[in-house]
This record gives structure tokens, sequence and C-alpha cells, in this order.
């Protein structure tokens, strides 16, 4: 599986950004999708996942009504959907993707490479 992110850019707090991640593989159907972002001297922290074949999103509890995670299986897409954003929001995202039929799984083999999100107060 292979993942590329973009999306990311500078918006002021309160504002709206898209996430999308581009998915490549073979048997999708299997994969667990999620995103995680990592803020400056800070580890990396899960933010979103969703089955590829739907169900319902799991979301860490910092973004719960603001972000939504989406996928377009026939664009092979990810979205993570970011309104009201706060400075804290602030950090790259990375998309991943891990064969697993659970949506809160914690371990993720596939990584795609960053997008900076960046949000001023």
């Amino acid at each position: 599986v292979q993942l590329q992110a973009s999306g990311g850019g500078l918006v002021q707090a309160g504002g709206s950004l898209r996430l999308s991640c581009a998915v490549s593989g073979r048997n999708l159907g299997n994969y667990v999708m999620g995103w995680f972002r990592q803020a400056p001297g800070q580890e990396r922290s899960f933010v979103a996942a969703i089955r590829w074949l739907g169900g319902r999103p799991h979301y860490a509890d910092s973004v719960t009504g603001r972000f939504t995670i989406s996928r377009n299986n026939a664009e092979n897409t990810v979205y993570l959907q970011m309104n009201s954003l706060k400075p804290e929001d602030t950090a790259i995202y990375y998309c991943a993707a891990e064969l697993s039929p659970e949506v809160t799984t914690t371990k993720y083999d596939y990584w795609g490479q960053g997008t900076q999100v960046t949000v001023s107060s």
C-alpha cells in the first residue's frame, strides 16, 4: 500500500481545511485508514480512523465534533475534513493504513509523507 497526503496549508483559527490521502494498493477492503499528527517537540498522535469498507469512524477526543474522516472508494482517496481549527491543531498530518478489521487498531504499518497544517491565532 502506498499513501500520498496533500491539502495542508496555513489557515486562521476557526477556519477549515480538507486533507486528502491518495491510496494505491490491492485488496484495500481489508484495511483501516487513519490520520495521525505530530506537533513540534511532541510524539505522533492518533487523530481519526475509518475502515475502507465503511462503518463507524473512530476519533481522538481532541477532534471529535470538529474533524470528519471519510473515504471515496471509487477514487481511492481518504479525506480529513477539519473545521473550527485551533492553533493547537498545528502539526504535520500523516495518513496511514493497516491490514486490520478493527477501526480502533493502534498499529499501522503503512505511512504516507506528511502534510503541514498551520493554524494562526
